[in-house]
């Protein structure tokens, strides 16, 4: 039984901001920090996209020099949708490994063993896919490309390059459709043209292998304006659509070339998983693009920076605003995102659901709710495999997966397969969604989560195996993670309240669950990571210090706050920062904020380390083959959310005006 409200209104009641007296002008706001670039910077190619499908072109608005961003952020064309995996998986059956929990045997896909070339092939497939590479018809290098001025207006969604290339003056707009897969493309200059290339599969950074020309088919369809595509399993179309151009010619077995008749060209071009026609043309996707950013940035939330005086503040409005783009059109689709979002594949292209709530949590908080919700149905999808994975260990409800792809099997791996901080997001983002109509997922997540605790000498325990977020921990010797603990006990008690909410009687064992868990594990007057855990922050002071989460990504029910307030400050002067990720510096700050801390809030949310840097093009750095993580633009977002709407929330020097936010629980 579910209770009778329509998934509209949930939406609409979720999405309810705080109101705000001051008025912004959000159009002036959000265009002075348009990114520009003036030269070839491999860091900072800029993107088009709508959350389902996206675009990352170099300074010619297109993908013309491929080659000079391979090394940093790769030019690719990404979708939720378009996955690949390679042929002839290795045979039989991955073995699994034995841990002791409560007296009996759990297996998890932990090791490879003798079997390395499965486990690697299953962590590798399916891979997302490069769809096609688009650039000017050119041989020019990218050394003869001058006098450059590359404009994203962020209002209107428009890509606009303008540059000389061998002294040829050229002007190209850039812009993707809101809600089709469809991107417009208008060039002026002498006798434009653009090439359209197609790849085979790969699990590396770009998701394109050009070196296996055979091992695909790019075929042009009898109405010479559709390409279609042929990967093994995987079949999409590719279609052109424009009146002033001539047909689609081919130029080699995986190349394609249109030319204009003058020295304009307009076009569109279309993706799809499925045959297709009637795809929008270039002035309307133009048309739509406009529509929707003004909309977008009209009816969300807003901070308002500028009468600060505070010397960071125009740099930390600009994280805001960039964060805000890049996540719309990243991570807004109808599947989890991956931790690079559609620019170019981490981990495989595979989507991490412990990131889950920091790619997308933030959009409730900012009045976008349903920019959430649409990734929430996926998980009614892998209903069937979580279930499996909960009865094969011999527990109830769904375990739902860390490491993914759209088919919903758990991949293989060291540490994946063992944490569970990811169970308790489904409730807590279906919650922030409004999303009522999932209630029965709600319950079968709670469901597992009492039956995965430990009942021992009167109280119910976490673990093993099992590894915390802060991951350097062994699983056979973790007890009683102090965030997981109180994870647990938020996740019962808003399940109860589901359940409520829904005419049902509460779970006798969910509150016997919630009401015993063990103490969060305290020495030396500050929070471990774990009961077991040998120091205080001294040979483990490095990866997220997930202790800080009991209280500040949650309410922290049953936290002490000066505890968690000598934490926090232990934290920041012992950690290894360069040793963190992108998410862990809001979180820390959403910790500063509940215990009323605003100055270590801001020193947490600007700090200068390796990994805290943001790019022109809005992207978090992190390393060399991670040059962009959205979980630090999300986690931004959602900690900036939460400072802004409570009183003190920013230290002085910082004047903030505010509208269309929304409280965390």
């Amino acid at each position: 039984m579910i209770p009778k409200i329509t998934r509209r209104e949930a939406v609409a009641l979720a999405a309810a901001p705080l109101a705000s007296a001051e008025s912004i002008d959000r159009r002036t706001l959000t265009r002075r920090h348009n990114p520009v670039n003036r030269s070839l910077d491999p860091f900072s190619p800029l993107s088009v996209g709508n959350g389902e499908f996206c675009f990352t072109a170099d300074l010619t608005g297109l993908q013309t020099f491929p080659a000079a961003y391979e090394k940093a952020i790769p030019l690719c064309t990404m979708s939720q949708w378009g996955w690949h995996s390679h042929p002839n998986r290795p045979s039989g059956e991955l073995r699994l490994t034995a841990y002791s929990t409560n007296g009996r045997e759990v297996a998890y896909p932990t090791a490879p063993g003798n079997q390395k070339t499965l486990f690697d092939w299953l962590r590798e497939n399916p891979h997302r896919l490069h769809l096609g590479r688009i650039g000017l018809v050119t041989d020019a290098q990218p050394h003869e490309l001058t006098a450059a001025e590359q404009t994203l207006d962020l209002y209107s969604g428009i890509l606009t390059s303008r540059f000389r290339l061998r002294d040829q003056a050229y002007t190209v707009r850039t812009a993707c459709h809101p809600s089709h897969d469809s991107l417009a493309i208008s060039i002026e200059g002498p006798s434009p043209g653009i090439v359209i290339e197609f790849p085979y599969g790969s699990p590396d950074i770009t998701g394109a292998d050009w070196r296996s020309p055979r091992a695909h088919k790019s075929n042009l369809a009898a109405n010479s304006s559709s390409i279609l595509r042929e990967l093994d399993d995987t079949r999409y179309q590719v279609e052109v659509v424009s009146a002033q151009v001539a047909p689609l010619r081919q130029d080699a077995p995986h190349r394609f070339i249109v030319h204009s008749t003058g020295n304009a060209l307009n076009l569109s071009v279309h993706f799809s998983a499925t045959t297709h026609s009637g795809a929008p043309d270039s002035a309307e996707i133009f048309a739509a693009s406009e529509k929707h950013w003004a909309q977008f940035w009209t009816r969300g939330g807003a901070i308002d920076l500028s009468a600060s005086t505070d010397q960071r503040a125009p740099e930390l409005e600009r994280r805001i605003i960039l964060s805000q783009y890049l996540t719309a059109i990243q991570c807004s689709g109808s599947t989890p995102p991956q931790e690079t979002g559609l620019t170019c594949n981490s981990w495989y292209g595979k989507f991490h659901l412990e990131m889950h709530w920091w790619h997308a949590a933030h959009f409730p908080l900012w009045g976008r709710s349903e920019m959430l919700s649409r990734s929430l149905d996926w998980y009614r999808k892998i209903v069937p495999q979580a279930a499996e994975t909960a009865r094969r260990q011999g527990y109830a409800g769904v375990r739902w997966p860390k490491m993914v792809g759209p088919e919903g099997r758990d991949s293989p791996s060291p540490i994946g397969p063992l944490l569970i901080w990811q169970q308790p997001h489904f409730i807590y983002l279906a919650e922030l969604a409004g999303r009522y109509d999932l209630a029965d997922l709600v319950f079968k997540t709670a469901g597992f989560m009492a039956s995965y605790a430990i009942e021992r000498d009167g109280m119910f325990h976490l673990g093993p195996p099992v590894i915390p977020a802060q991951e350097n921990h062994p699983p056979r010797e973790t007890w009683d993670p102090a965030f997981e603990l109180e994870y647990w006990r938020w996740g019962l008690a808003t399940a109860q309240r589901w359940r409520q909410r829904a005419g049902l009687p509460p779970e006798p064992l969910w509150d016997r669950v919630r009401q015993n868990l063990a103490p969060l594990a305290v020495k030396d007057g500050v929070y471990l990571a774990h009961a077991n855990c040998p120091q205080t922050y001294t040979e483990r002071n490095r990866d997220h210090p997930s202790m800080l989460m009991a209280l500040g990504f949650l309410p922290g029910e049953t936290v002490d706050k000066e505890t968690m307030r000598s934490t926090l400050k232990k934290v920041m002067r012992d950690w290894r920062w360069p040793d963190t990720w992108g998410w862990d510096y809001p979180m820390v700050a959403m910790t500063a904020t509940r215990l009323g801390e605003p100055r270590i809030a801001l020193d947490a949310l600007l700090l200068d380390t390796p990994k805290n840097r943001y790019l022109p093009n809005g992207h978090n750095y992190q390393r060399p083959g991670l040059h962009c993580y959205l979980p630090g633009n999300g986690g931004l977002l959602a900690a900036t959310a939460m400072m802004a709407v409570r009183a003190q929330g920013f230290p002085p020097g910082f004047r903030v005006r505010h509208q269309g936010l929304r409280r965390l629980p």
